[in-house]
């Protein structure tokens, strides 16, 4: 199968951005770069969350957008997803994902830190993974981050598409530019959300 990697994934976040607001960007952003969502809602009832992964995949599809939900392969399945996203930590459930959703098309990607960890990714079978945090980020105050130089020697040594997660805003997009990148805030937080979504696809 070949991968088609999204330049620009929306990473949603309920319990700093509310439901509504992330609806009203992508509506605004859809059309202007965004062209993937990763549904990541831990802390939301399998009910609940199935009821946005449903209204989530009936917009991202009107724009030809991929759907990728955390960890939850049952949800994933239930509303045709593109694809399921695991933690580091669960990459070793790759194959019993993939067994769930029993479809060939649908992806497997994977939180990354480290080369170490990009390596295990390699092993288990990950599609593509998301390397993180790139710069400081407010989802994770205080935590150690790579900055762009080791992301880019880091990235080049993986055998498998690397997207850029952490901290990523259209301020310091340019200095990982050929790269995907997976945000939140800064298009939740935009003033202007489709500005922003335009500046960070023009320059990644």
């Amino acid at each position: 199968m070949r991968v088609k990697i999204p330049s620009l994934t929306l990473i949603t976040d309920s319990s700093r951005y509310p439901d509504d607001l992330l609806f009203s960007v992508l509506e605004k952003t859809l059309d202007h770069g965004v062209d993937a969502v990763l549904l990541r809602e831990k802390q939301l009832s399998s009910a609940k969350l199935l009821a946005l992964a449903s209204r989530l995949r009936e917009l991202t599809s009107a724009y030809e957008a991929a759907l990728y939900i955390h960890t939850q392969a049952d949800i994933a399945a239930a509303v045709d997803a593109d694809g399921v996203h695991l933690a580091s930590g669960d990459m070793s459930n790759i194959p019993g994902i993939r067994g769930w959703l029993n479809d060939a098309n649908k992806t497997v990607s994977v939180s990354c830190h480290s080369l170490t960890e990009i390596r295990m990714a390699e092993q288990h079978g990950a599609d593509f993974l998301f390397l993180s945090p790139v710069f400081p980020t407010a989802s994770h105050p205080g935590a150690k981050h790579l900055g762009a130089d080791a992301f880019i020697d880091i990235v080049s040594q993986s055998r498998l598409p690397v997207i850029a997660l952490g901290g990523i805003d259209g301020d310091n997009c340019h200095e990982i530019q050929g790269h995907g990148v997976a945000v939140i805030s800064a298009l939740l937080a935009a003033d202007d959300p489709t500005l922003a979504a335009i500046s960070l696809r023009q320059q990644g």
